[in-house]
């Protein structure tokens, strides 16, 4: 059996996580005397925590204690009421817990640590891109729990210049996952190590997965057998954009076009036709 100073020697190391990464007060690029503006979420406050439910539930046995989820989703919005801003259940009975971007560190700090928790798997960092809103990219954290088989989705939100703090020195996994999102939707992480494009060319202009980029890119590459390497042209679009007026009976958007006359009166001469052969039988 293990002594009681052992017991405290363990016990330290998280008690000192949580007053330092939890409780402290962070310096804010986002939070301002009025709070309610800043909430992009527009929910209620964590203290008076009821989780939300989509209306269709898929059946779903992934996670057959979905209530002990559930009371685990109101547990971390009591605890860390600065930053979590909403806490829900999605139809396929996942957690997801929507955070202010500042709470990016500490909140997948305690997942990670918290002996309730134990997300120590960072499986994917993904965005959406969404023009509209004042903030426009929705950065998505998926956490698994391989101690209590179960699934966690954080989620936050940014624009084009705000950066997020990068969650490297709590997830090896992070750094690639971090790349990825910065060369595709330009979200800028700050703190990480090697922020540097991972899936486009050397001196690729642009992001590809935001609404703004034009779906054929700015340059196309082929291979110039004159100078023995590949090169770099402008886009050139060997045909523009037709729309094909076809007399079938199997357009492509039968919904929204309209009917040639020609083909109407065939049809109403058809069915007088047919109304004709009925009344000889």
């Amino acid at each position: 059996m293990m002594s009681s100073s052992a017991l405290r020697c363990l016990a330290r190391p998280v008690a000192g996580l949580l007053s330092r990464r939890v409780l402290a007060p962070a310096s804010s690029r986002f939070f301002s005397d009025t709070s309610d503006t800043n909430d992009f979420y527009k929910s209620h406050r964590a203290r008076d925590v009821i989780i939300r439910r989509e209306d269709e539930v898929a059946e779903c046995a992934t996670y057959p204690d979905v209530d002990r989820l559930e009371k685990f989703g109101q547990y971390v919005a009591t605890i860390l009421p600065k930053y979590v801003q909403d806490v829900r259940m999605t139809s396929q009975n996942e957690l997801e817990i929507l955070i202010h971007p500042e709470g990016v560190v500490p909140v997948l700090g305690m997942l990670r640590d918290h002996t309730n928790a134990q997300f120590k798997g960072l499986m994917e960092i993904t965005a959406v891109d969404v023009p509209s809103r004042p903030y426009r990219f929705e950065l998505v954290y998926c956490l698994l729990s391989h101690h209590y088989n179960s699934r966690c989705i954080v989620k936050t939100y940014t624009d084009e210049l705000t950066p997020i703090d990068s969650v490297t020195a709590l997830f090896k996994s992070a750094d690639f996952g971090e790349r990825e999102v910065w060369d595709m939707f330009g979200i800028f992480f700050s703190g990480h190590p090697d922020l540097r494009r991972i899936l486009t060319d050397y001196g690729f202009d642009g992001h590809p997965f935001r609404k703004d980029f034009p779906l054929t890119g700015y340059t196309e590459v082929r291979y110039d057998n004159e100078v023995g390497r590949v090169v770099y042209e402008p886009v050139e679009v060997a045909q523009e954009f037709r729309k094909f007026e076809m007399d079938t009976p199997w357009e492509l958007f039968p919904n929204y076009r309209e009917v040639p006359q020609h083909l109407l009166e065939a049809a109403a001469e058809k069915a007088a036709q047919e109304d004709g052969l009925d009344e000889k039988k």
